[in-house]
């Protein structure tokens, strides 16, 4: 009868039950514990690895550019990241309030591990995220375009708790492009959160986008609401290929 129950649990997919009772049968000490200490320990044994298929399949969804941790975030090289606004961000309250993150500054000094360390918390506190460069969103879009798989695509992004818009104004905005960002920012409206990461200052972001009506539409979208990380300082890669030199 057991094997019979076992088989139901596996065929419903309750791995972790499962798994737990039959670590329990041949447990003494398991056979010791109240029929209600036993439950709740099949039933926490369920939770977590339900709560990690989760956090697999949002992070498999995500795509993250880099595999960042908030945990590792270096504090002490001095970028301009003041430490308890970073850990603030990363209770990840931003994103219920749907206010946006930019984080500017020069090439190399860490700011796309800082968007893909918050994007990866958010994972972890069972919010959606999904990571683009600008380029790469935008070839994306006009794909979907193309093959008629656009409303699809802005429905999933619709959708998403954290859009991550990496490398933003390395390359100019035409027209075109600069009504795609519009109408994902649009369709997410109140719904979600972006993190707009930049080499660009916030001030030259009208510059990058041909067509000055749409432009004031996407600052007003991103900026207004937006906590702004300012990076300074050299960069990280020169610093790191430096080391590896002197080491040799």
């Amino acid at each position: 009868m057991i094997q019979q129950t076992l088989d139901k649990l596996y065929s419903m997919k309750l791995d972790g039950l499962a798994d737990s009772i039959k670590e329990q049968l041949s447990s003494p000490n398991a056979l010791s514990l109240s029929f209600d200490e036993r439950l709740a320990i099949a039933v926490d044994r369920q939770w977590d690895l339900k709560e990690s298929r989760g956090l697999t399949r949002r992070l498999q969804v995500a795509k993250l550019r880099q595999q960042a941790a908030v945990e590792d975030i270096d504090f002490h090289t001095h970028r301009n990241i003041d430490k308890a606004a970073m850990l603030s961000l990363a209770e990840c309250s931003f994103i219920a309030s749907h206010s946006n993150i930019i984080i500017t500054g020069p090439t190399g000094v860490g700011k796309t591990y800082i968007a893909c360390a918050i994007a990866n918390r958010a994972c972890r506190m069972r919010h959606s995220a999904r990571y683009f460069g600008c380029g790469s969103l935008l070839t994306t879009t006009a794909l979907a375009r193309a093959d008629g798989t656009y409303p699809a695509l802005l429905t999933r992004l619709e959708k998403t708790n954290l859009l991550v818009i990496d490398d933003w104004g390395m390359y100019p905005m035409d027209a075109d492009a600069a009504r795609d960002i519009f109408e994902i920012l649009e369709a997410r409206g109140h719904r979600g959160s972006t993190i707009i990461v930049s080499q660009v200052p916030i001030e030259d972001w009208f510059n990058i986008i041909a067509a000055p009506t749409i432009a004031d539409a996407i600052l007003d979208r991103l900026v207004h609401n937006a906590h702004r990380i300012e990076m300074k300082g050299e960069s990280m890669r020169k610093k790191l290929s430096s080391l590896t030199s002197e080491g040799n």
